[in-house]
């Protein structure tokens, strides 16, 4: 029995079962030789007869009748293992581990990470907050929704739409300097640690030394700042509109326009609980007022 087929055993507890080669061919979506030539293939591992034709079909012989026996309850078995998988498949679980940067973490997808969780709840979200990209061959994380115009040619995707910048300015800090330019006011720009950002080297290309009064380290920060009046300064539209202290001085300059991806590694594609997770993310996205959609 050690040597023997596994799939040659279902075709015997087939026949045995629907009392016939043809009973058994259907069940298993085969032929009629495909059967026969595997119970001869079960035959000959276990040297001994386990059917016997007769004139009105196959009977079991006394061996076949042993094996029956000491296979109870195994097809029932097998059966059982198949439909609870076919329910995870439905239902998926699991951990997911998803990787965004703080600030479309803070600016737009917590909440729908909340609904997901509600819809799904078998699958736990472990969100990894992070402004440069993990590895997702080395399963860092499961999923990248990360604003870029290069994505890593290894990982595959979606591309949603874009994420936009404007000049932003408190209301008490643009009421008290009413009569000053843009180009007069104090300014708040990223610092070195994000010179490799568009808004940086916009900044660095346009903003005076002397009219720079705060860097900041994060664009989240670079929020705080201007809101708490150290002056005026390029932020992200989706955080900047949802802040009811800070007033929009220009439209969002198109050179800054970034697009988001919603991105996975290949062999991760068709894993359930991947799949649906990056069609509900696509929807919520494409549909969001932060995020400008794609050009059709």
């Amino acid at each position: 029995m050690q040597d023997t087929d596994w799939d040659d055993l279902r075709f015997f507890l087939a026949v045995d079962r629907y009392g016939s080669i043809a009973g058994a061919a259907r069940t298993l979506h085969t032929s009629h030789s495909t059967v026969l030539r595997r119970l001869a293939s079960l035959e000959k591992k276990l040297g001994t007869r386990l059917l016997e034709r007769q004139s009105h079909g196959y009977v079991m012989t006394r061996a076949g009748e042993q094996l029956r026996e000491r296979l109870g309850g195994v097809a029932e078995q097998i059966e059982g293992a198949q439909r609870q998988l076919s329910g995870l498949d439905t239902r998926p679980s699991g951990a997911l581990r998803v990787t965004s940067t703080d600030t479309l973490i803070h600016g737009v997808l917590i909440p729908h990470f909340a609904e997901f969780r509600v819809k799904h709840p078998g699958i736990q979200l472990q969100i990894v907050v992070n402004n440069l990209f993990l590895s997702l061959t080395k399963r860092e994380a499961d999923v990248a929704i990360r604003p870029s115009s290069r994505p890593p040619e290894n990982l595959i995707g979606r591309k949603v739409g874009r994420i936009q910048t404007a000049l932003y300015g408190s209301r008490t800090y643009l009421k008290a300097h009413r009569k000053m330019s843009a180009e007069e006011c104090d300014w708040v720009v990223p610092d070195e640690s994000l010179g490799h950002l568009a808004q940086a080297k916009w900044a660095a290309q346009r903003v005076p030394a002397d009219r720079v009064a705060a860097s900041v380290d994060s664009l989240l920060g670079m929020v705080s700042a201007v809101r708490s009046g150290l002056g005026v300064g390029m932020l992200l539209t989706m955080l900047a509109d949802q802040d009811d202290q800070l007033v929009q001085i220009t439209e969002p300059e198109s050179s800054l326009d970034t697009d988001v991806w919603i991105l996975t590694h290949p062999d991760l594609k068709h894993v359930p609980r991947v799949r649906l997770f990056t069609d509900f993310i696509h929807e919520r996205l494409r549909a969001s007022e932060h995020i400008v959609p794609l050009k059709k």
